[in-house]
């Protein structure tokens, strides 16, 4: 017996990757983003406090933390690096390292504050993006050293696929959905 689900989205309906594959460099990159961001959101759609549940033990691995990671991505990139705002982190602290993860709760209030964050991180990208007058935009980092916004674009890029693919076997493991 499967307990494999049906696709979240039917694929022919599904609209995340309709990018051109020969547009210039910014509409790619930027239309890839948007469709790694998308993914996570319907990775998560029409869950509640499952969104906290763990993967495995030791882990603490969850939907929910993975929505609070990259949100903390989204701020140090962009607002951190590349805006070079002296702000904290959203969840994290050197003496909580990976307390995006460790500190989720499957309460209503966690999951809509850990969503309002992702959302308002997300939209700072986008405008500080979109304000950008070019892909070679730098900031400096205390990891990377001197990058641009260019390399920003692919890392997220990079950091969403790697952790979409988490995604995927996490709602599996909840109720059976799964998809692209």
């Amino acid at each position: 017996m499967s307990r494999r689900a049906g696709l979240f989205v039917p694929e022919e309906e599904d609209q995340r990757f309709a990018t051109p594959a020969n547009a210039d460099e910014r509409t790619l990159l930027l239309d890839l983003l948007a469709a790694q961001r998308s993914t996570l959101e319907l990775k998560c759609a029409g869950l509640t406090g499952e969104l906290a549940d763990r993967s495995v033990e030791p882990s603490t691995l969850s939907l929910l933390g993975l929505v609070r990671h990259l949100a903390e991505v989204e701020r140090r990139w962009f607002r951190l690096v590349l805006a070079a705002e002296a702000l904290p982190p959203l969840y994290t602290s050197p003496e909580a390292p990976d307390h995006d993860f460790d500190g989720t709760a499957g309460d209503p209030a966690s999951i809509a504050e850990a969503w309002a964050a992702w959302r308002t991180e997300v939209a700072f990208g986008e405008a500080f993006v979109a304000a950008a007058p070019s892909l070679d935009v730098e900031g400096e980092d205390d990891w990377r050293g001197t990058v641009s916004l260019r390399w920003v674009l692919l890392h997220l890029i990079e950091e969403y696929a790697r952790h979409n693919g988490h995604a995927d076997l996490l709602r599996e493991r909840i109720d059976g959905a799964r998809g692209m």
